[in-house]
């Protein structure tokens, strides 16, 4: 039977990984080592020109523990090939700056995580690469919003914090057809077992695996996930970097040597950036994150069902002014969630508390089962007040672009007792209301 024919419960399990064929140990080892021996002054070589590319040589560049990882992603997400990093942010600055050079310009969904609007915004304005903000649903502004510079479309599958769903496939058409940039796809919220953004038309897709796909808030880490469909080949003039050899690596440009593989744009990532920039995981938190990925379906069905039952408890709720969910129907981006979506909306409930500011922050003081702190994908519930957290730096008007309002409040559902965490969410409506 081929790991291509295995089911997800399967492959999140086995896929990338063997018994060490060292000790015969069946759990995958933490190789903790800087660096590996070369076989020979010839295996050494061939490794710094990219000759082998199969071979361990220093862990910043890879690593035993880390390549399963690796590749055990790359498989859920329907990948070619993976790059994993040390945090989420990092896999999103790394990924795009693989394409990316002074001048250059993105197009973003408004509707995003507030830390990649500073990273797009604010610190690759520093290094000259535009950036402009578009309603993720708007599909004419996407259209609009592009540039002679323009290299890549950036969105979230689902919207941190307010759920808005992406049209995967519209945004698809308009990257590759109208723009000619590559669709990159942060797919930290949904996970590919709620949604695969490659088999809808993404080209690259991204995770911060310190959320759902580690899923127990102990480790920071990022990966790059490669299609491996975005023709660099097409207008070489307008991705130098795939074509221009690169100092120490041999003769011939990325595409030329890796495009039959599909996997120019996954090794110029390794080689170049990752090499240079250098934000490489531990293998500690690697293995981690092994441990982590072995039971993500059974976390993200249980998330999913206490997500739907703190929606339905939300909505009936008399201090509740509007719900944001994925699913929800009556939004802009329903029709592209039930398509999209059929295992559900994922574990990010948001939702506005009569009383703005100062309702919203006694409500974040009155939880005691919830977990007030800023991250989402722990089997923990967890809760933050965006406003005067997460999205602080923002002005008013950005954060209302992203639908993130006075009193908005984001819960992260874990994996207890339904009962528990909404008896936990109405001691927090007393507290807001001043009691």
């Amino acid at each position: 039977m081929s790991s291509d024919d295995w089911g997800f419960d399967t492959a999140q399990v086995h896929a990338g990984a063997s018994p060490d064929p060292g000790t015969g140990a069946r759990a995958t080892p933490i190789f903790a080592t800087s660096s590996f021996v070369y076989d020979s002054a010839e295996q050494a070589a061939a490794q710094f020109l990219l000759d082998d590319v199969e071979g361990f040589g220093y862990t910043r560049m890879g690593n035993p523990t880390t390549a399963v990882a690796e590749r055990r992603i790359a498989h859920l997400e329907g990948g070619v090939s993976a790059v994993a990093t040390a945090s989420g942010q990092s896999a999103t600055a790394l990924a795009l700056l693989n394409v990316l050079r002074s001048g250059d310009h993105i197009v973003m969904a408004s509707q995003i995580y507030g830390g990649t609007t500073n990273l797009l915004g604010q610190r690759f304005a520093e290094i000259g690469i535009a950036l402009t903000a578009v309603p993720v649903d708007d599909h004419d502004a996407w259209r609009a919003a592009v540039r002679p510079s323009t290299r890549a479309f950036f969105v979230e599958s689902l919207g941190n914090p307010t759920g808005a769903v992406a049209d995967l496939e519209a945004l698809a058409a308009i990257a590759h057809d109208e723009a000619g940039v590559p669709l990159f796809v942060d797919n930290t919220l949904a996970t590919p077992y709620l949604l695969r953004p490659l088999e809808h038309g993404a080209d690259v897709v991204v995770h911060s695996t310190t959320k759902f796909l580690s899923g127990h808030g102990t480790v920071i880490g990022g990966v790059v996930v490669d299609g491996g469909t975005f023709d660099f080949g097409a207008r070489p003039e307008r991705w130098p970097g795939f074509h221009v050899p690169d100092a120490g690596h041999g003769e011939g440009g990325y595409w030329e040597r890796f495009s039959p593989q599909r996997q120019a744009y996954s090794r110029r990532l390794r080689s170049t950036v990752l090499r240079d920039y250098g934000p490489a995981p531990s293998p500690f938190n690697s293995f981690l994150l092994i441990q982590g990925l072995e039971t993500l379906s059974l976390r993200m069905r249980q998330h999913v069902a206490n997500a739907q039952a703190v929606v339905e408890h939300l909505l009936a709720h008399p201090q509740v002014e509007r719900v944001h969910y994925p699913t929800l129907s009556g939004t802009p981006w329903s029709a592209a969630a039930q398509r999209l979506l059929p295992k559900g909306g994922g574990a990010i409930v948001s939702f506005d508390v009569a009383g703005g500011l100062e309702a919203g922050r006694r409500f974040v003081d009155g939880v005691r089962l919830f977990s007030h702190l800023a991250n989402v994908g722990d089997v923990r519930s967890l809760v933050i007040h965006p406003a005067s957290t997460t999205n602080s730096s923002q002005s008013p008007e950005q954060r209302a672009a992203s639908g993130i309002g006075p009193g908005l409040i984001r819960l992260s559902i874990g994996i207890e007792d339904p009962a528990d965490l909404l008896a936990d969410l109405d001691r927090a409506f007393r507290a807001a209301l001043g009691g």
